[in-house]
């Protein structure tokens, strides 16, 4: 795919490199109350649903990300279980609180005391997990 065409300012040029009518929400829909999870229509007309587990798990904070790489985990992928140690409990994920970053992204609080994630419009359509964007098997949990 060729890039779009430099930005000409006063002292440098720069080149945008992403496209804008994907990369922005025409509406978006988070279901706090419901515990539903995040829908967005995108202008291209595509949309995306996500579970907030999956959201939680894709958190792209430096601290989760960094914890992904290292257990060979992608973007929405849930942790994997130690073999051979028993399972603790662990509350359902929970988004307590959504806020609106700017114009380019989401921040959420979840219901275990970490919002250090912002999901910027670009990344929430990265990490889309319907089945046409993730080919035939869309992501577990991705999906309300």
């Amino acid at each position: 795919m060729p890039l779009p065409p430099p930005i000409y300012t006063d002292s440098m040029v720069t080149v945008d490199p992403t496209p804008r009518l994907a990369n922005d929400p025409k509406g978006v829909k988070v279901h706090l109350t419901t515990g539903a999870g995040l829908e967005i229509d995108w202008k291209d007309g595509h949309h995306s649903t996500y579970a907030f587990k999956f959201l939680r798990d894709a958190c792209p904070c430096a601290l989760c990300e960094d914890e992904r790489t290292k257990a060979g985990r992608m973007a929405g992928e849930p942790e994997k279980p130690i073999l051979g140690t028993l399972p603790m409990f662990k509350a359902a994920t929970k988004a307590l609180k959504a806020e609106a970053v700017g114009k380019y992204a989401l921040k959420f609080s979840w219901n275990d005391n970490h919002d250090l994630g912002i999901y910027s419009w670009a990344y929430l359509r990265e990490i889309c997990p319907c089945s046409e964007c993730r080919g035939k098997d869309s992501t577990p949990g991705g999906t309300i």
